[in-house]
Parts: structure tokens; C-alpha cells; sequence
């Protein structure tokens, strides 16, 4: 009994996996930084991915099945290692990549603490607020056009998770609305 569990397949991890490549896929989509303005640098991209990290793991709270629980821990798990070796990747020395890749985990809780406050919003002013201070926070004098896209998108993008069966979502099968669809 003890020996199966520990050679247990953990559909969980692997459908995390799957789901932490196809956010990081659609976070990098050239729509986001050449239509959108997002910043195209390390920060933007950063914040590009933990935008729609944000994004599945909102629809992955709103879920009772224990698998969706598990799900978020595993992708959760996926975003610090690939922050991890970015960092490394960067030349960070090994004392200070504990340091840098807590830093972008707390930042990943903080912004999905504004973006969930936001959706919840009727209007898009918190929304659009929580964008502009996070994913264009490098920039100076964004476009409100620019911002009002990307919440567009992440309005549809919500909704688009919403209706994702969770057996999908463990299998690590994700749809993202394009984020030109959004721009109508």
C-alpha cells in the first residue's frame, strides 16, 4: 500500500506543469508589449506571467474539488522554479537567489490580492488602477487606452477560466481568449 503511493502518479503536478507553460506561452503573446504597451523587459514580462499566474489561479480558488486546491500548490510550485532559475540564469550568485525569488513570490501574492479586489469591482477603475501600478509600474505616462486593453482582456480571460471544466485544467488543457479579441 505504502509503495504504490509513493509511485503514484500525481496528475496534479503534471497538469500544473502543462498549465505554468501555456500562462508563461500566453504572457509573452508580442500583442501584450507591441499593441498593449506593456513593457517589453524583464519587470513587464515578470509581470506578464504573474498576471495570468493570477488568472488561473483565481479560477482555481473558485473551485471546491480538492484537486483544484493541489492544482494551484503544484502551479504555484512551477512559478517560484522557473523565477528561480531566471534569477540563476541572471547571474545571481547563490546567496542572494532566496532573497530575489521570495521578493517575486511576495509580488506575486500582492498583485493577486489587487487583482482579485478589482474583479470583483463593478466598474474598471480598481482594475485599471491595479494594472497600471503593476504590470506597466516601470513606465511613466501610460496611455489609458493602453491599460483599458489589458483589463478588457483580463475581464474576458476571467470569464473564459470561469467555464473551464477542472478535469481540463488537470490535464493541463487551458483556452486563453486572444488578447486582440479583447481590444473590440
Amino acid at each position: 500500500m505504502v509503495f504504490t503511493r509513493i509511485f503514484k502518479r500525481d496528475a496534479t503536478k503534471e497538469g500544473a506543469q502543462l498549465l505554468y507553460l501555456a500562462l508563461a506561452t500566453q504572457a509573452r503573446d508580442p500583442y501584450f508589449y507591441a499593441v498593449a504597451g506593456v513593457p517589453d523587459s524583464l519587470d513587464g514580462r515578470f509581470d506578464a506571467v504573474a498576471l495570468h499566474a493570477f488568472l488561473v489561479l483565481n479560477r482555481l480558488k473558485r473551485d471546491p474539488d480538492l484537486r483544484a486546491a493541489a492544482l494551484a500548490q503544484n502551479l504555484v510550485d512551477f512559478f517560484v522554479a522557473d523565477m528561480d532559475r531566471s534569477v540563476r540564469e541572471l547571474g545571481v550568485g547563490d546567496m542572494g537567489v532566496a532573497r530575489r525569488v521570495k521578493q517575486m513570490a511576495q509580488a506575486l501574492y500582492g498583485r493577486a490580492a489587487a487583482y482579485d479586489q478589482a474583479l470583483v469591482a463593478a466598474d474598471d477603475a480598481l482594475l485599471t488602477t491595479a494594472l497600471a501600478r503593476n504590470l506597466y509600474g516601470t513606465r511613466e505616462n501610460v496611455p489609458p487606452g493602453e491599460v483599458a486593453l489589458v483589463a478588457r482582456y483580463v475581464r474576458a480571460a476571467a470569464a473564459a477560466l470561469a467555464v473551464q471544466p477542472l478535469d481540463a485544467l488537470v490535464g493541463g488543457q487551458i483556452v486563453f481568449p486572444p488578447p486582440a479579441g479583447a481590444a473590440a
